[in-house]
Parts: C-alpha cells; structure tokens; sequence
C-alpha cells in the first residue's frame, strides 16, 4: 500500500485511541532501516510510523553533506516508492527538533508538503514533531501555536513534547530531575492555547519520567499514572474523555507493564529507536565473528566475497530488526490490527 494519506493517517490514530492499542514508531537512517521496519510492519499485520530524526536525516543526506532537509526528502520519496509493494498503511514522521534547527529541518519541509498540496498532491510528511522541551512551557506553546496553523493548512499532523526528556539523542542532553514529569496544569495550558482540535490536529508527548538511551532496569523511574492524572482532570474540565492523542518518548528498556499502563492511558504512538539500533548490529557483529576469516583478507589470502559482500550481513541486521518491530507491535497491542 502507498505512504497513507492525511484521512488515513488520521483514521490510524483514532483506531488506536478507541481500539487500545499504540503504533510502534520506528527511526530510520536508511534505506535498509526503512525496508526492516516496512518488513516488521508487514509481518505483524500492524500499520506503523517511521520517523526521521535530524541527525538521521543528516547522515541520509551523506556524512560529508550533512544536509537535514536533502536526507529527510531523499528517505520519504523513497518510502513512497517501496512502501507500495506492502500490505500495510505506514505515516512518514520527522522527530525531535528543536527551536534552533526549526529553520534549517522542520519549516522548510513544511513549506514542501505546502507546495505539494497546493498542486493537489500530498503532503510529503504525514506529521512533524516539535520538541520544545528545553525551553519554557509558554514559549513551547507559543512556537506550537504557530506551526500548528502551519501544519493544518499542509495536512500535517503536529507532534508537541510538554515537559522533558532525560537521556541524550542526537547530541541533545537532557537532565534527569523532576522537570521529567508534566503537570496537571502543563496539560490545561496545552489545551487554552492549542484547543482540542478545532485549530488543527496535534499529538502530544507528555513526560512521565522518560529518558532517551538504553538503561538496566530500576535506572529509570517511569511514573504513567502521570498521564492519567492529566487526562482525567483536562477531561473533566473539557467534557471529553481523553482528550490527548499521547505519544510515549524514550520507550526503549520499559517494562511490559509500563506500556501497558501507558496505552491503556491513551498513548497512541510509542517512539522506538535504541532498541532497533541493537537489533540491527547485533546480527551484523555474529556474522563478523563467525566469518572473520572470509570478511578480512588474512595473511594475503583473498577472503570470501560472499561473507564480505555487504548483502550478505545486510539481510540478517534488517531481518533482526524487523524481528525487533514485530515485538513491539506485540507489546503495543497493534499485532494484526491492520485494516485494508
């Protein structure tokens, strides 16, 4: 099936709000990390998210271009070339980007997806994240307002971040201190200034302790209650029941029931990307070790074109990671979910 559209896109979330269940979101860097989460897609008979952080749209553009905006293209058009010859709806994502790379990633694409739009096609990008996390709530808000009325007009579905992340990603470092877990008050705002929907759709990740990086259990103190408290009370007020669409940050190393709680709290789209990370190297070092003499030109011998060929390791990282995403789909409750 082609990348689904702004309707189906749409249609991904609200089934997931009202069914249970959240969609994993997998990073890409490359055309073999997006053909291993297509895979993973596939055979969990799941829809999914693939999303493109700055510095992986950097490093598609080519480690010596480091162009955010060439990469992030280059990636979804070639998304929407091989995502056809799949039997499951797949959203193009661009995640974390903060206010200083706004100029140089996420507004240009936005401007993009516009052209794209304007000639009756669609947007390049179904959803945008902006990650003001690092700043203060008002001016997170402030800055989301205005690409809110942005991405409406693009089709674009808006990702909000209110409250921090722990952990590094990308070179961006964040604290681990209280400031992990939003407010109550923190979700009331996000609903005065942005609205329920009616000034265009947005997801939102409210943090609930969540760190970026891969940490032994006990490191990291999850509390998902956190986004039931805010759901309750913002619902109370609005008379709607949960009224955020909820994305889950930092999911990697989180416990069964940890995802459990916080899909059952109305978490939509969990993101997932150390985890993946491993997923694809792991096999790629077992199949060095086992083949260091065919991979490595010993002693003036010639080595072993087929172990050397990188086709050859390639099929096992993206088929260890596509394993990778099924479990996650598992874990999401997404497992044949899918709706042709």
């Amino acid at each position: 099936m082609p990348i689904a559209t702004p309707e189906v896109y749409a249609e991904m979330i609200d089934r997931a709000k009202k069914g249970g269940f959240a969609y994993p979101a997998i990073n890409i860097t490359s055309s073999q990390t997006l053909n291993a989460a297509l895979r993973g897609f596939a055979d969990a008979g799941s829809d999914g998210i693939v999303q493109i952080s700055t510095g992986g749209a950097e490093y598609a553009s080519g480690p010596t271009i480091k162009d955010k905006v060439t990469g992030a293209v280059a990636l979804a058009e070639y998304a929407r070339v091989v995502a056809k010859n799949y039997p499951v709806n797949v959203a193009l994502h661009t995640d974390h980007c903060q206010k200083e790379k706004l100029d140089s990633y996420v507004n240009p694409l936005i401007a993009i997806s516009q052209e794209r739009v304007d000639r009756g096609e669609d947007p390049l990008f179904n959803s945008h994240m902006w990650d003001g996390s690092a700043i203060e709530v008002e001016e997170n808000l402030q800055i989301a307002k205005e690409l809110l009325t942005r991405t409406s007009k693009a089709y674009i579905i808006l990702e909000i971040e209110v409250g921090a992340v722990g952990g590094e990603e990308d070179g961006v470092t964040g604290e681990i201190n209280e400031k992990l877990y939003t407010t109550v008050a923190d979700g009331m705002r996000t609903l005065e200034v942005l609205g329920l929907g009616e000034q265009g759709r947005y997801i939102t990740a409210l943090t609930f302790g969540n760190v970026h990086g891969a940490y032994k259990p006990g490191h990291v103190k999850l509390r998902p209650e956190i986004l039931k408290e805010i759901q309750d009370a913002c619902g109370a007020k609005y008379g709607k029941d949960k009224p955020f669409d909820l994305v889950f940050h930092g999911g990697s190393g989180s416990t069964p029931q940890e995802i459990a709680d916080a899909v059952s709290y109305g978490v939509i789209k969990m993101n997932i990307d150390t985890d993946t990370q491993y997923a694809f190297t792991r096999p790629v070092a077992d199949h060095m070790f086992k083949n260091y003499d065919g991979v490595l030109k010993i002693d003036g011998e010639v080595g072993n074109k087929k172990t050397y060929d990188p086709r050859s390791w390639g099929k096992s990282a993206e088929a260890g990671m596509s394993a990778r995403i099924v479990e996650a789909c598992q874990q999401l409750g997404s497992v044949g979910t899918h709706q042709g």
